[in-house]
């Protein structure tokens, strides 16, 4: 086992290659790049209470970090784990006594409501300025009145590129590992092990180089498999197994295996994982991966969402069981997914395209006369209650967005299209 000299601390590699400054971030150009908004409030010194959300280990914490460093604040940290209303009481009866305090609030999903109703007076008085980090989508968890008094930035997914560079630099430049000779020969084994989360890629470096002597290391696939599953920790649903076991829960249910579905729910239940959030990630899958194959999946799956809210544990577990049984034995179609991605990314590449005058409402004179409505044909007063004419902007007249899955339900979806638009779209 290689050990760390005497004079260095036991400071674990996550936290001493964590980012002080804008410049050392990786990723989020959007939010911290050059123009961004974010550095240009950073800059400023005006910094208004925020909601960083994004997935675990994309920077959320260290963004938090580096502004209170850049702008010269006082920095205090709640874990919404660990911390209570007389927490948050106590920081901001501090604050008010002094300079503006930046409170960060690491998974701030988790405070209940009166946690968060404690923030709202102080958050509008300026008293403190509050940055909460999420993983979950904060206009479920986040109480509408806080939310509406805090900007939400949405923090993407690390790239294997990024991914890549902190590795090397932490070889490179960390005290423990720049003096080794330590070689990546594959890096598949960590990225995915890590699942894009850049604090458990760090760790699994650690403990990756921290397995070896002290003779050269090569560091390959194989042997990231082999650590990594010596170190397999019991479900924390505070901790990044909570992140894996959902992942497993989800493709398991997309994957049509009822048993594994099973297996993975009952690992977060007797966790005591919060029911809601189960509840909300299958309701989720209900639209992404089953649609319009079974439309009634998402009936089913809002129906479990709010009777766990009504019921909660022990109960709960049963009417989580039959929902996952339900979602795993339906069957499969992700073509409104995908469907609204590539209409989204169509509205990217081309912008705010007019709509075509025949489909626009004429309420004025002026508008009759500049030709808003004409031409519209009113479906209902045609033959199969249809009638052929363009919906789309001309520029991107006859692009298809929907393709019907493999599935009876949208064969049927096709076969009626087909009658409709086999010239135009080509179904």
């Amino acid at each position: 086992m290689y050990l760390r000299k005497m004079f260095q601390d036991n400071t674990p590699l996550a936290e001493r290659m964590r980012p002080k400054l804008l410049g050392e971030l990786l990723g989020q150009e959007h939010l911290v790049g050059e123009g961004s908004v974010l550095r240009q409030a950073i800059h400023s010194g005006i910094i208004p209470s925020m909601i960083l959300w994004g997935p675990p280990g994309t920077g959320k914490t260290t963004i938090a970090n580096i502004i209170a460093n850049e702008v010269k604040s006082p920095f205090k940290t709640l874990s919404a784990v660990s911390s209570g209303v007389k927490d948050v009481r106590e920081v901001i009866n501090k604050a008010g006594k002094g300079s503006k305090v930046i409170l960060f609030i690491d998974e701030i999903h988790r405070f209940n409501k009166s946690q968060q109703d404690a923030l709202l007076s102080a958050v509008e008085k300026g008293i403190i300025t509050l940055i909460g980090a999420t993983t979950e989508n904060p206009s479920f968890e986040v109480n509408s009145a806080l939310l509406s008094r805090c900007q939400v930035y949405i923090l993407k997914p690390l790239l294997e590129e990024h991914l890549k560079t902190l590795l090397d630099k932490c070889l490179r430049e960390d005290y423990d590992l720049k003096d080794r000779k330590i070689t990546i020969k594959e890096y598949k084994a960590l990225f995915s092990i890590s699942g894009g989360d850049a604090r458990k890629l760090i760790n699994l470096l650690e403990l990756v180089t921290d397995s070896q002597s002290n003779g050269e290391v090569i560091i390959t696939d194989e042997m990231v498999v082999n650590v990594a599953q010596q170190r397999v920790a019991v479900y924390d649903k505070s901790g990044e197994q909570h992140y894996d076991i959902i992942s497993a829960l989800i493709k398991s249910l997309r994957g049509s295996d009822p048993n594994a579905a099973l297996y993975y729910l009952a690992r977060m239940i007797e966790g005591g994982e919060d029911v809601k959030f189960i509840a909300r990630r299958m309701l989720i899958l209900a639209s992404e991966d089953i649609g319009n194959a079974n439309p009634t999946a998402l009936v089913m799956a809002n129906a479990c969402f709010q009777a766990v809210n009504v019921i909660g544990y022990p109960e709960a577990q049963l009417i989580l069981s039959q929902c996952a049984i339900y979602l795993a034995g339906s069957p499969k179609s992700n073509s409104a997914t995908t469907g609204i991605g590539n209409a989204l990314n169509i509205v990217r590449e081309t912008g705010d395209l007019p709509v075509p005058l025949h489909l626009r409402n004429a309420p004025t004179k002026l508008m009759k006369e500049e030709g808003y409505g004409k031409g519209y044909k009113y479906s209902h007063s045609f033959p199969g209650n249809f009638a052929e004419q363009e919906f789309l902007p001309d520029l991107i007249s006859g692009t298809k967005f929907f393709e019907p899955g493999d599935n009876p339900r949208e064969e049927e979806m096709r076969k009626q299209l087909r009658k409709l638009w086999k010239d135009k779209y080509g179904y």
